[in-house]
């Protein structure tokens, strides 16, 4: 039913082989789409952590400490450390 197909990597350009045994897993899965990275470049990626989030830097709206958040404050929107975050959360 399924045969080995010849597959380019998105990131490297090698070629590499999407097995019959790995399109059934994939049919499977539900997935509908085929590989786009060969196995180094899966695994370097995974290793890697994936893509890195842009961090901005607040001052804590209630302690007055340095936060790192992950999106751009808005004015007038207050932002927390991690610490004031967690007792806001325990609170609610």
């Amino acid at each position: 039913m399924y045969e080995d197909k010849t597959l380019v990597c998105k990131d490297c350009g090698a070629e590499f082989v999407f097995t019959a045994g790995e399109q059934e897993f994939f049919a499977a899965k539900g997935f509908v789409n085929e590989p786009q990275r060969c196995k180094e470049c899966r695994d370097t990626r995974k290793r890697s952590g994936g893509v890195k989030r842009e961090m901005f830097i607040a001052a804590c709206a209630a302690c007055g400490a340095e936060a790192k958040v992950p999106f751009k404050p808005s004015e007038g929107r207050p932002v927390y450390c991690s610490d004031c975050f967690a007792k806001r959360s325990e609170e609610d």
